[in-house]
């Protein structure tokens, strides 16, 4: 035990380390280069091991993807991805006929529930300059009682996060994006009505969270039960608590005091989640988060007859026309756009 509020500090590696009712954390910061004509790289692949490349060449990835960089289409059931786009652009595409592209801001609630395919993809359209993606993934899981929810997916726009911006004795600024939860009277928008987050009594709160270099924030304290992880993932050190920490690390907090963080020498960057634990068994199998190994069988089994419905696109990589906004299609049919 580090003091009476630090409980730990992990350092930030590809996943991140998490709490219940979180069960994986990734923060993808990839500076592409200008785009092809199929919005792949427009350089050599040569020496990348195309389908498995997760090792940072050049500045940047291809992860599954072999034309465009990301991930082609693969299944999930029992949990919700949240997807927060930072900068760049995601392709959405699933196995009930949905889509979407969302960026700059924007978030994609994404219950599995049940199950279904999607492919994630990283389209790069610019191609006369270099096309910078930065993203946070976040899965979140489902009590027993959801895990067959149906499948669904919600836009958060990028217009719609509240901010909230504060200034401290000295006059320095600290600036929250609230994604989930809320904040000194800041609501998010409300995720998808399956979540474990749509009920405010599980107190998820997702936030980001900038502080001026020399600037403290009080990060205040909530019910004992709940869990919380702080990520700093972007600066120079932090005072938290009293303890000197160090960029690219993850401190797990007690959640029943005020936390007192200090931006030491250079502005900082973090990433806040908290949630009330869901008390069950935790069976998971890659893609696939149940209660139980037979659960997980039976998630193996419905996914080779069924497909979680197939995949009724054109390549398992799906990209939108180049000159496709933001937007989201259901798969009602219903076609949204950010206001």
């Amino acid at each position: 035990m580090y003091n009476k509020v630090i409980q730990n500090i992990k350092p930030l590696e590809f996943m991140w380390p998490v709490q219940n009712p979180f069960i994986f954390c990734v923060h993808h910061l990839d500076n592409y280069p200008a785009g092809n004509s199929e919005m792949g790289p427009a350089v050599s692949l040569s020496g990348r091991y195309l389908g498995q490349d997760f090792t940072l060449k050049d500045g940047w990835r291809m992860y599954h993807g072999e034309r465009v960089p990301g991930f082609p289409a693969h299944p999930h059931r029992g949990f919700e991805t949240v997807t927060i786009v930072l900068d760049g652009f995601v392709d959405h595409s699933d196995s009930h006929g949905a889509a979407g592209r969302y960026g700059m801001g924007d978030v994609q609630w994404m219950t599995a529930g049940a199950g279904l395919q999607h492919c994630e993809m990283f389209p790069l359209r610019q191609q006369e300059k270099g096309n910078r993606l930065e993203l946070f993934q976040i899965w979140l899981n489902l009590p027993a009682r959801k895990k067959f929810a149906d499948p669904h997916f919600k836009m958060l726009w990028g217009e719609r996060i509240p901010l909230v911006e504060l200034e401290d004795e000295k006059g320095l600024k600290t600036s929250l994006k609230i994604f989930a939860g809320s904040f000194d009277g800041a609501e998010a928008p409300d995720p998808a009505p399956d979540s474990w987050a749509a009920d405010p009594a599980h107190g998820v709160n997702i936030w980001t969270i900038r502080i001026d270099a020399g600037a403290r924030f009080t990060l205040p304290a909530s019910t004992p039960e709940m869990h919380r992880m702080l990520y700093f993932y972007r600066g120079g050190k932090l005072k938290m608590a009293g303890i000197d920490i160090d960029t690219g690390n993850a401190a797990e907090l007690l959640a029943d005091q005020d936390v007192i963080i200090e931006a030491i020498d250079k502005e900082a960057f973090l990433l806040f989640l908290q949630g009330m634990p869901i008390h069950e068994p935790v069976v998971q199998h890659g893609p696939f988060v149940m209660n139980t190994a037979d659960e997980i069988r039976q998630a193996i089994y419905d996914y080779r007859e069924t497909h979680f419905g197939g995949w009724p696109w054109d390549r398992y990589d799906h990209v939108h026309p180049r000159d496709e906004g933001r937007f989201a299609k259901y798969k009602d049919g219903r076609i949204e756009k950010p206001a």
